[in-house]
C-alpha cells in the first residue's frame, strides 16, 4: 500500500507555465465538452428518477472538482450512464435523501482505496467488467422503452422483471408520436454512423 504519499493534483503543476494559447485550447475543450455534458446530465438525472436540474449542478460541481483535484491534465470528467440503474433503484426505493447520503459514502471510499493506492484493475478481473458492462447496457435499454414508445405509467418499478411486466401491460397504451420520433431519431443514428460522417466520429489527440 501507498498510504502516506503527498497528494498533489495536476493542476498545480499545469498553471505554472500556462499560457493563453493553453486558456483558448481549453476554452474550445470546456465548451465543446459541456455542450455534450449538460444535456446529457439531464437526460441522465431523468433517467435516474430525479429532477433534470440535479443532472446539471452535479455535472458543474464534479466538473470543478474533478478539474482541480486530478491527477492529469487530458482526463474530461462527465455523467456516465453506467449509474442510472443503480441510483435510480436506491432513489425509488429509499429517496433523495438516502441516494445522496450513498453518494457520499462512495466518495469516501474511493479516497480511501485512492490512499491505499488501490487501483480498480486490483480488486475486479476483466470478465466482472465485461459482465457488468453487458448487463448495465440491457437495464439501461430497458429504462428507455417507456419513453420510446411514449407509454401511460405513473410508476416504474426498478427491478428489471418487474418493470418488464408492468410496461407490458400498458403497451397499449403507446403513443405513436413518441414512438414515430424515437424510431426517427435511432434511424438518423444508425445511418450516420454507417455513412462514416466526421460528425459521428470521436478522434482523440495523440
Amino acid at each position: 500500500m501507498n498510504i502516506g504519499i503527498p497528494f498533489r493534483p495536476k493542476l498545480v503543476d499545469t498553471l505554472k507555465n500556462y499560457s493563453g494559447q493553453d486558456f483558448r485550447a481549453d476554452l474550445v475543450a470546456g465548451l465543446t465538452v459541456g455542450i455534450v455534458a449538460l444535456p446529457l446530465a439531464m437526460a441522465f438525472a431523468i433517467a435516474s428518477g430525479v429532477p433534470p436540474q440535479a443532472g446539471i449542478f452535479t455535472a458543474v460541481i464534479a466538473g470543478f472538482i474533478i478539474s482541480g483535484l486530478g491527477g492529469t491534465k487530458v482526463a474530461i470528467g462527465g455523467p456516465t450512464g453506467a449509474f442510472i440503474v443503480i441510483l435510480y433503484g436506491i432513489n425509488v426505493k429509499y429517496g433523495v435523501q438516502n441516494l445522496a447520503i450513498c453518494t457520499v459514502m462512495a466518495g469516501v471510499i474511493l479516497f480511501v482505496m485512492g490512499a491505499a493506492g488501490l487501483h480498480h484493475d486490483q480488486v475486479h478481473s476483466v470478465s466482472s467488467y465485461y459482465g457488468l458492462h453487458s448487463g448495465i447496457a440491457v437495464l439501461i435499454f430497458s429504462t428507455q422503452l417507456k419513453d420510446f414508445f411514449g407509454l401511460t405509467v405513473d410508476k416504474v418499478p426498478s427491478d428489471f422483471i418487474e418493470k418488464m411486466i408492468v410496461l407490458v401491460g400498458h403497451a397499449n397504451t403507446f403513443n405513436w408520436r413518441a414512438l414515430a420520433l424515437g424510431v426517427a431519431s435511432l434511424a438518423i443514428i444508425k445511418l450516420c454512423r454507417a455513412s462514416g460522417s466526421v460528425a459521428c466520429r470521436v478522434r482523440l489527440p495523440r
